[in-house]
C-alpha cells in the first residue's frame, strides 16, 4: 500500500502544484487513500520531497531531481547570457565572461555534473576548468558552444 501510496503522491506532485501536505493528504483521499497528516509527512520525508518556487511566486512540492534540473536550466540560461568566449590550453578551458558573471557561470558549469570536468576557478570575468585529460578538452569546448545557441 505504501508503495502504491508514493506512486500516487509523485504523479501527483507532477502533475499538479501542491503547496501544503493538508492539500496533498486531500488529494490521496480523492484517489482512494486514507491517510493522516503524519502519514502524508513521513512520506514527503521517505521521498525526499521539498518546495520549489513556481514561476506564480507561490510554492509546490517537487523532487529534488525535478528541482535540480529546474535550477540546472537556469544557469545554462544564465551561462548562455554572460559568457563571452571559449578557449583551451592544454587540459585547461579558459571561459571569458562579462564583467561580474564568471562566477555565476561557473557555478552553472559546476551543475552540469559532466564527469570529465574535475572543477573550475571563476574570478570577476575569466574562468579556469580543469579537464581530466586533453583529449576531452575538444567535446567540452563543443557542449559549451552548443549552450551558447
Amino acid at each position: 500500500m505504501k508503495a502504491k501510496r508514493h506512486d500516487m503522491i509523485s504523479k501527483l506532485i507532477a502533475s499538479e502544484n501542491i503547496e501544503t501536505q493538508e492539500e496533498l493528504a486531500g488529494k490521496l483521499r480523492d484517489h482512494g487513500f486514507s491517510v493522516t497528516q503524519a502519514t502524508v509527512s513521513r512520506d514527503i520525508k521517505e521521498l525526499r520531497l521539498i518546495k520549489v518556487l513556481t514561476p506564480e511566486g507561490r510554492y509546490r512540492y517537487a523532487t529534488v531531481e525535478k528541482a535540480e534540473a529546474d535550477l540546472q536550466e537556469r544557469f545554462i540560461r544564465m551561462f548562455s547570457n554572460c559568457v563571452l568566449s571559449v578557449t583551451s590550453a592544454g587540459n585547461m578551458i579558459v571561459i571569458k565572461t562579462i564583467s561580474g558573471s564568471a562566477n555565476a557561470a561557473a557555478e552553472a558549469v559546476d551543475t552540469l555534473k559532466w564527469p570529465d570536468i574535475l572543477g573550475s576557478i571563476a574570478g570577476d570575468n575569466t574562468i579556469f576548468i580543469a579537464v581530466r585529460d586533453a583529449k576531452s578538452v575538444g567535446d567540452i569546448i563543443k557542449k559549451f558552444q552548443k549552450m551558447l545557441k
